[in-house]
C-alpha cells in the first residue's frame, strides 16, 4: 500500500508490527472475518520484524537467519505446517541439543560437563519458594559455571543474574524435536504476510484512545481512525515510549520493562575451503567461560559458519563493530582448527538487533518476580487495544510460534468481542 494512502485512513483494525504476531493475526482475522478492513503497520522496510533471512554467496537458495532460526517444538509449531502450505521446504536434521553432531574434544570431559550442567537444570527445575535468578543456583567455584553461564544467555538473552527461575520453569516450545525451514525462517513469516495489506516504513507514535468511539493512531505519515488496535512492538520499544497511549497505560509499560529483550546476535562467515571445516556441526567456543560464541559449523554443508553471541558479550561485539566480532570468532575457532582457518573467512553478514531501530534487541526474558507480567502484557484494554508478540506467551516467550500463537488469540477476540460491531 502507497504511503500517501495512508493520511485519513478509516480502518476496522489496525496492527501495529508486522513481525510474526501481527502477521498471524492479520491473516487470522481476514480467515475469519474476511468483510473487516484490516490495515498492518510497520516501522521498518520488511516483514517478518526479529525474523530475517538473508542469502549468502555461493550457497544457492538456502536462507540463514539472522534473527529466529529453528522451528522450536517444530511437531507442534504451526510455522511448520505454514512452511508447506506456502511451498517451502522444512529440514528435520537434528538440531545439536537433538542429537545433531558436535565437535568432539576430550570424551571424558565432555561428560563431566554435561553431568555438572545437567545438574544444575534440575535444580532449577525443582526450586521452591520465592521467584529468583538463575545464578542463585549456581555451585559455588564449579569449574563448569562459565559453561553454564554460556549456556544461559543463549536461553535468555541475558546474564543469569537478571533473568527469573519461574519464568524459565514456564518455559514449554511443545512438542517435537527443532527443525529449520531451509529457505529461511524469515523467508516463511514475510512470504506469509505477503498478502496482507501493509504499509512499510511508517512510524506509529500515538494511540488516542480518549474517546468511546474510534481510536485516533498518530503516524509518521499522517493520522489513521480504527475501532480496534492490536499493538505487536517489542517490550523494548513500548518501554522505552516510543508508541504513547492517550490515556496512559502504565501497567503495559511496567510490564514490558520488567520484561525486557535479552541479546542475540548472529555473525555469519564465508568460508573459502568447505573442506576446511566438518558439516553441520556444532561447536562451543570456549568450555571454561560465559563470554563465549556458540558455532554451527556448515550449516546445510554450505561454506558458511554461523556464530551466535549472546548477553553481554553481545553487546560488547555490537558496540565495537563487525570487525571486533569477527576477530573474536577468528580466534575461538583458530584455537580449535589452527592459526591457518583465519585465511579461510570472511564476513559476510551480521546482525545488530539492539540497535535495530523500532525493535532493539532480541527475546523477551523476565526479571525475577515479573513472570507474571507476560499475562498482564497480554491482557486487552478495554476489548479496544489488544497486545500480542512473544513477550504475551506464558510457555513460548521468545519463539516465533509463541508470537503466533498470541497473535491468533488476538484476533479470535477481537473478531468474537460481540460490543465491537467490527
Amino acid at each position: 500500500m502507497p504511503r500517501d494512502h495512508i493520511r485519513d485512513a478509516d480502518e476496522d483494525v489496525v496492527i501495529i508490527g508486522a513481525g510474526a504476531a501481527g502477521i498471524a493475526a492479520a491473516r487470522r482475522l481476514l480467515a475469519i472475518r474476511p468483510g473487516l478492513s484490516v490495515l498492518m503497520l510497520e516501522a521498518g522496510d520488511r516483514l517478518g520484524g526479529r525474523a530475517w533471512t538473508v542469502g549468502l554467496p555461493e550457497t544457492g537458495d538456502l536462507g540463514f537467519d539472522l534473527g529466529c532460526g529453528w522451528l522450536h517444538g517444530a511437531r507442534t509449531n504451526a510455522w511448520t505446517a505454514i512452511a508447506g502450505e506456502v511451498g517451502l521446504t522444512v529440514d528435520r536434521s537434528p538440531a545439536p541439543w537433538n542429537g545433531g553432531r558436535r565437535l568432539r574434544r576430550d570424551d571424558a570431559e565432555i561428560e563431566r560437563a554435561q553431568q555438572a550442567i545437567g545438574a544444575y537444570f534440575e535444580r532449577l527445575e525443582s526450586h521452591e519458594g520465592n521467584d529468583t535468578d538463575l545464578a542463585a543456583k549456581l555451585q559455588p567455584d564449579s569449574r563448569w559455571n562459565g559453561q553454564i553461564r554460556a549456556i544461559g544467555t543463549y536461553i535468555t538473552g541475558a546474564e543469569l543474574e537478571r533473568s527469573s527461575i519461574a519464568d524459565y520453569n514456564r518455559y514449554d516450545p511443545g512438542a517435537g524435536p527443532d527443525w529449520r525451514v531451509r529457505q529461511g525462517y524469515g523467508t516463511l513469516i514475510a512470504l506469509y504476510g505477503a498478502p496482507v495489506r501493509t504499509t512499510l516504513g511508517v512510524e506509529a507514535r500515538r494511540v488516542d484512545h480518549r474517546h468511546s468511539g474510534r481510536i485516533s493512531i498518530e503516524t509518521s505519515q499522517g493520522m489513521i481512525s480504527a475501532r480496534t488496535v492490536l499493538v505487536t512492538v517489542s517490550t523494548n520499544v513500548l518501554a522505552a515510549g516510543r508508541i504513547a497511549f492517550d490515556p496512559p497505560l502504565p501497567d503495559k509499560i511496567e510490564a514490558a520493562t520488567r520484561l525486557p529483550l535479552g541479546l542475540a546476535d548472529k555473525l555469519f562467515l564465508s568460508l573459502t575451503d568447505p573442506e576446511a571445516l566438518p558439516a553441520d556441526t556444532h561447536m562451543l567456543g570456549s568450555t571454561s567461560r560465559g563470554a563465549t560464541g556458540t558455532y554451527q559449523l556448515r550449516p546445510f554443508g554450505a561454506p558458511v559458519v554461523e556464530a551466535y553471541f549472546a548477553g553481554d558479550l553481545a553487546h560488547d561485539l555490537e558496540l565495537a563493530g563487525a570487525k571486533a566480532a569477527f576477530s573474536f570468532a577468528a580466534d575461538e575457532l583458530a584455537a580449535q582448527f589452527g592459526t591457518d582457518i583465519r585465511k579461510q573467512l570472511s564476513v559476510a553478514a551480521i546482525s545488530a538487533w539492539a540497535a535495530t531501530p523500532h525493535i532493539g534487541g532480541s527475546y523477551s526474558y523476565a526479571e525475577p518476580g515479573a513472570s507474571d507480567l507476560r499475562g498482564v502484557l497480554a491482557e486487552p484494554h478495554d476489548e479496544r487495544i489488544f497486545f500480542a508478540g512473544e513477550a504475551c506467551s506464558r510457555s513460548r516467550y521468545s519463539t516465533a510460534h509463541g508470537a503466533y500463537e498470541t497473535g491468533v488469540a488476538a484476533a479470535d477476540r477481537i473478531a468474537g468481542s460481540s460490543s465491537r460491531n467490527l
